[in-house]
């Protein structure tokens, strides 16, 4: 939350990393700069480098931005302001849907926290927004991260401040999703991340505790529900 946090980018070049270099601020004005927060990257198959941000002097007052590269992060876009209401992927990863949109798994913090979903058809060019999930006042979720399961379902799992990560669940790609409910999964309020593996097993990284941020734990599952260390 410091004025003078920015967003930093290192490549890794011939088996080296690169001093890094400040990609972004928040600089307002002359006399005006806030902090920058969650960055968050992601390279379209078919399309250029991605990067998303947030600015603002805290988190309830954020706004999303977006960058763009077409040479792997070698030379980057000017930074643009997303529009108002979107604030694009929030520390997890967008995923690509089958029919090419982009899916980024949100929050709202300005009126609590409250996890919904963003959907982009053109890399960022053009948004829709689901409504929040629905969950029991006080859940604090925040921060999905979206798997894939056969039939078009769709799984997110949350980091909450409930001592436990939560699920929701799609049906239909993304467009409406069920009420929050808690899994078996113990979690300290840290931040998770999960992956659908080429095999169709479910990998999660994350911190089987509830009350220390370490060590940093695997589980994987074949389901989405019933998760093995």
């Amino acid at each position: 939350g410091a004025p003078d946090v920015g967003i930093w980018l290192s490549r890794c070049t011939a088996g080296h990393w690169t001093a890094p270099v400040e990609l972004a601020n928040g600089v307002q004005s002359p006399s005006s700069r806030f902090a920058c927060w969650n960055p968050v990257l992601f390279q379209a198959p078919s399309g250029p480098l991605l990067l998303f941000y947030k600015v603002g002097p805290n988190e309830s007052e954020w706004w999303g931005m977006l960058m763009t590269s077409t040479d792997g992060g070698q030379t980057w876009s000017q930074s643009r302001r997303l529009p108002e209401g979107i604030f694009g992927p929030i520390q997890n990863k967008p995923v690509q849907l089958p029919d090419g949109d982009l899916l980024c798994p949100s929050c709202d913090r300005q009126e609590g926290l409250h996890i919904h979903f963003e959907r982009t058809p053109d890399l960022g060019q053009t948004w829709q927004v689901t409504r929040p999930v629905r969950a029991d006042t006080g859940l604090g979720d925040t921060q999905p991260t979206i798997l894939f399961h056969p039939e078009n379902r769709l799984q997110a799992l949350v980091r909450t401040r409930q001592d436990a990560i939560f699920e929701t669940w799609s049906a239909d790609g993304g467009d409406t999703w069920s009420s929050l409910t808690p899994t078996a999964l113990p979690n300290p309020n840290s931040g998770i991340d999960a992956v659908t593996l080429r095999d169709g097993r479910q990998l999660l990284v994350y911190n089987r505790s509830t009350a220390s941020r370490s060590p940093l734990n695997i589980a994987l599952s074949r389901d989405g529900e019933d998760w093995k260390r």
